[in-house]
């Protein structure tokens, strides 16, 4: 074997290197992960597993809530691969259970819950369990009364689980609703992209609604929309930027400024006599 070959294997292996989505360049990964996917060169968010939010965003000695909800075909439903399968092959190769993970934990010592979706898994879809498990994590933050944080990213309904995944939008609405009318903060962080379902139920009923920087955020595509209306839309369509300046959302943090952000909030919502 030659010295390339010994490096080539080896890179396959431990994925040393990654390309920046926006900018093209050439990182190291780790140099990737340290840095929370942002990109060093041009400050492209990339998208996190939930558990590196959770490291970045929690203290140390958080726990994982209602992971004994699992996901299952009840539809036997088939596209060009059955979903029983899309899900055992997804179990043998994620690093999470489903499309979101609940946390319970403290953020600068402020008890909080923390819900973070993951796109990896089937596009970031809100199928049953989804649903299901937000329902759960904003009980318990009612009872508990802990503020709920919720970091989103989503291409939607999930078209497997047909209109028991169009129900999920009623039930994390409600769940919202109950939050609400018992005075527990629920603080929503859109990134990149934020759509479909999601994005009209849950993700926009914030008490505060943040945004990471040039996050694709809307219900249905540009290319769909203009097609619809036969107008052309602007450049920055869709982006968290373009929706600060509607008034759509409240404010833009860059991912590294997120947990003193944050903090900052609870402190002015909840806890500000900690």
């Amino acid at each position: 074997m030659s010295i390339f070959d010994f490096f080539r294997k080896k890179e396959k292996k431990e994925n040393l290197w990654t390309k920046c989505e926006e900018c093209k360049n050439i990182l190291l990964a780790q140099e990737l992960e340290t840095n929370f996917y942002v990109c060093p060169k041009c400050g492209h968010h990339h998208q996190m597993n939930p558990y590196l939010w959770a490291n970045m965003i929690l203290d140390y000695n958080y726990t994982v809530l209602f992971e004994y909800i699992k996901p299952t075909d009840f539809l036997s439903f088939k596209d060009t691969k059955k979903y029983k399968d899309r899900l055992k092959m997804l179990k043998e190769s994620s690093n999470t259970s489903e499309a979101i993970t609940i946390f319970d934990g403290k953020l600068s010592d402020y008890p909080i819950i923390l819900s973070v979706m993951d796109f990896s898994f089937i596009g970031g879809s809100m199928g049953s369990v989804v649903g299901e498990r937000f329902k759960l994590a904003s009980l318990k933050a009612v009872q508990d009364r802990k503020p709920h944080i919720s970091v989103i990213t989503s291409g939607g309904a999930r078209m497997q689980e047909s209109v028991i995944s169009l129900m999920q939008m009623a039930k994390t609405s409600i769940a919202v609703d109950i939050m609400h009318k018992n005075s527990v903060p629920f603080i929503t962080v859109l990134t990149n992209p934020t759509t479909g379902g999601v994005s009209a139920s849950f993700a926009f009923l914030g008490d505060i609604i943040i945004a990471e920087p040039k996050a694709i955020i809307g219900f249905a595509g540009a290319r769909v929309i203009e097609q619809t209306i036969k107008q052309q839309l602007p450049e920055d369509f869709q982006t968290s930027e373009f929706l600060l300046k509607k008034g759509m959302i409240d404010m833009v943090v860059h991912r590294h400024l997120m947990k003193q952000t944050l903090k900052n909030i609870l402190s002015l919502l909840f806890y500000k006599n900690a």
